[in-house]
């Protein structure tokens, strides 16, 4: 099993541009990429799973400031909220959409922590909110 943390704000898979000389991936998803694969070869070196797996991504986005409640007298209903949010009750709806934060994930462990990403049988991504803005990611071989 590989376990991966990614600190700061999790970052969607964006689409491929087309500009005056082809297409190229834009700046954000190659430096979010990058800091992917970086983190994984300080943490686990070569170590790289064989067969089927199974991927699990939690990604904990920033919470509004907006529901932040205030320092003076803040409402029963925002503080009610605002615990919810902390809770995972109350859980991020809003882009980047699920399978981009899923997508830039694998594709950046792609023949690091795995071969190919077509091994990936199964994957689930959750969206949260968080204090501390992360992804945090769980890699197992799957027992045939």
């Amino acid at each position: 099993m590989i376990k991966l943390t990614i600190p700061g704000e999790p970052c969607a898979k964006g689409r491929p541009r087309v500009g005056k000389f082809g297409t190229y991936t834009p700046e954000k998803t190659l430096n979010y990429e990058t800091l992917v694969k970086e983190l994984y070869i300080i943490q686990h070196a070569n170590k790289k799973l064989q067969g089927q797996l199974k991927i699990d991504i939690k990604a904990y986005f920033k919470i509004p400031q907006g529901e932040i409640p205030k320092a003076k007298k803040p409402k029963p209903q925002t503080l009610q909220r605002y615990n919810d949010i902390l809770n995972g009750k109350i859980r991020h709806t809003k882009k980047p959409d699920w399978d981009n934060v899923g997508k830039i994930i694998s594709d950046a462990l792609n023949g690091l922590a795995y071969d190919d990403d077509s091994q990936i049988v199964s994957a689930i991504v959750e969206k949260f909110y968080s204090n501390d803005p992360r992804v945090e990611v769980e890699i197992s071989e799957v027992a045939v």
